[in-house]
């Protein structure tokens, strides 16, 4: 047996229990680790909500977490790693745990630390994709909505470094920082629009929303095309004609290639705090309440 984070109701934070739950088993493809660090995802949230119960309904209990990373304990059939590895991917079952299933994962480099590991996984992967579905080329210019958020500043750095021109919306806090991943950071509320048309007098071709604030109608008037605006975060999309960007489409860079460019440092993910396993609501807590700035991480 080993512990591990569950649920077995849909709720508030208070809802995570920190219990006993059998050590898994790989299958085919899969390594299963012990943990040295698990990421706090916004969809975790939702699911613990059962915001997502409508077209994922949860079969209870449940271990929350889609990313981890740590050292391989055992290993399926071609899982292209070994034994005593270090190694970071994405979660089967849950990674809020002391063990958890990594499918297809990917070996750790030295220079990342386990916290940034853990957080790299699902941010860099969305926002490699969904740059890869706007296909925004070099010479362009990207709006990112929620730009000092953890999938909009990879994004901005993915974008930067291919030679395209980004603007991006972010709170007070978050313009300095930002502005130095070479993007022409805007603040975000009232008026928005026309602080992005003063910083973009050439106009915008793109908008990613990686922020859910309501902003699609003005994007797509900025645009003039529902089809160059794309969401990760808005639920009204469809509404707007705007794409709705999900984890099934695997467009973009491998986590390979992300993982090497993050330990080239291309790629920073910031880790605003870290958390004991058995502290897992009051991280869910922390960022329901927008208390964060940077990613929330559990380590076990």
């Amino acid at each position: 047996m080993s512990k591990a984070i569950t649920f077995s109701e849909y709720g508030a934070p208070d809802v995570l229990r920190l219990t006993e739950v059998t050590v898994p088993e790989p299958g085919p493809g899969q390594a299963r680790i012990r943990v040295r660090a698990a990421s706090v995802n916004p969809l975790d949230l939702k699911i613990r909500a059962g915001l997502m119960a409508g077209t994922a309904p949860a079969r209870f209990p449940v271990t929350p977490g889609l990313d981890a990373a740590g050292v391989v304990d055992a290993v399926g059939e071609g899982a292209g790693v070994v034994v005593g590895e270090e190694v970071l991917g994405s979660a089967v079952g849950g990674s809020y745990g002391e063990y958890a299933l990594l499918d297809g994962p990917v070996a750790k480099p030295g220079s990342l630390s386990w916290e940034a590991a853990a957080s790299l996984v699902t941010v860099a992967r969305t926002a490699s994709r969904v740059l890869a579905q706007l296909g925004v080329q070099p010479g362009q210019t990207l709006l990112v909505h929620g730009a000092g958020g953890s999938v909009g500043t990879v994004a901005v750095q993915l974008a930067t470094a291919r030679g395209v021109t980004v603007v991006g919306t972010a709170g007070e806090r978050d313009i300095e920082r930002v502005t130095a991943l070479g993007s022409t950071a805007v603040r975000y509320g009232d008026g928005w629009p026309e602080r992005v048309r003063a910083a973009a007098p050439q106009g915008v071709d793109f908008v990613l929303d990686a922020s859910g604030a309501g902003v699609l109608a003005d994007s797509v008037a900025l645009t003039g095309d529902s089809a160059r605006v794309i969401t990760i975060a808005d639920m009204s999309a469809a509404r707007h004609g705007v794409r709705f960007s999900a984890g099934g489409d695997q467009a973009g860079q491998s986590l390979r290639e992300l993982v090497d460019l993050a330990a080239a440092g291309g790629i920073d993910v910031p880790v605003w705090r870290t958390y004991p396993l058995a502290q897992a609501a009051q991280a869910h807590a922390d960022l329901e309440a927008h208390r964060n700035n940077g990613k929330a991480v559990l380590l076990p």
